[in-house]
């Protein structure tokens, strides 16, 4: 997911190498009639960027997700959320 999201920003100009693109991924496991299965997926992402490129970088997280094979190849088995933290260094 990670990967899919940055191909997108680099596309649109936006910068995710070294300490400029991060994520915190949690889940939960739960049972599952005897059986232990992931359900859910949260990602954090956080993204330094120029202020000027923070609605290009939200249109990029609004679309990423149907161009991830990792995420289709689960979604309808698993629960995924995601949001988008931005910094931005010149503040």
């Amino acid at each position: 997911m990670m990967g899919t999201l940055a191909t997108v920003l680099a596309k649109d100009q936006i910068r995710t190498f070294g300490d400029c693109f991060e994520a915190q991924v949690s889940g939960d496991i739960e049972d599952v009639d005897g059986v232990l299965k992931i359900t859910r997926i949260h990602v954090r992402y956080d993204l330094k960027l120029p202020r000027e490129k923070e609605e290009i970088a939200r249109k990029a997280m609004e679309a990423y997700l149907v161009r991830c094979p990792g995420a289709q190849s689960v979604i309808g088995c698993i629960d995924i959320t995601h949001e988008l933290k931005m910094v931005y260094p010149e503040d």
